[in-house]
């Protein structure tokens, strides 16, 4: 979506400082969006009551509430914010609030230009449902209106890999005062 006027004030350069080029060299986290969208595996466990997403990348884990609970009051904000869910038919929607202003992507590998962050008044949905045996459609809407004039989608497919259960996710382990940065 185009951007609001000021919008452009979330597009930050890289600057060469590693520490804001890339947080994630210093074990900082990669925050949501970002770390949905990394290419390792994620396993997801269901019970009665929550949708828990386990991901490879940082260990990044979200436990998502199905239970009719309310965003929850008085938080500070997180890296991977407030996740509620709930069914529609056969398709799991979650919505997410209370964002730490944080980075909306990896678009700065493409163009350096455009370090996109999010603001604090960030919410996303997101709609799981199977397309076919082996395959989840992933729906993200961005809905960011300090930043963008509206909502915006994006389409993505989550394949699954039965043959990777016998070695199950790798640990993933950051060290604190990482010295090889970048």
């Amino acid at each position: 979506a185009p951007l609001n006027p000021g919008g452009e004030a979330f597009l930050e350069p890289r600057t060469g400082d590693p520490r804001h080029d890339e947080p994630r060299d210093f074990c900082l986290p990669a925050g949501f969006p970002s770390g949905m969208l990394s290419a390792y595996p994620v396993v997801f466990t269901q019970t009665k009551d929550y949708i828990v997403m386990v991901h490879e990348f940082q260990r990044m884990s979200r436990v998502i509430p199905l239970d009719g609970r309310p965003h929850r009051d008085g938080l500070d904000p997180m890296y991977y914010g407030d996740p509620i869910g709930h069914w529609e038919g056969d398709t799991l929607v979650i919505e997410t609030t209370n964002f730490k202003r944080w980075s909306l992507d990896d678009y700065f590998y493409t163009d350096p230009k455009e370090y996109r962050m999010h603001s604090d008044a960030l919410r996303t949905i997101e709609h799981i449902k199977w397309k076919n045996p082996t395959t989840l459609s992933y729906v993200l809407t961005i809905d960011d209106p300090k930043i963008f004039t509206k909502p915006w989608s994006q389409e993505f497919e989550m394949k699954t890999r039965p043959d990777w259960d016998k070695v199950g996710l790798y640990e993933y382990v950051c060290e604190e005062n990482n010295k090889d940065v970048g």
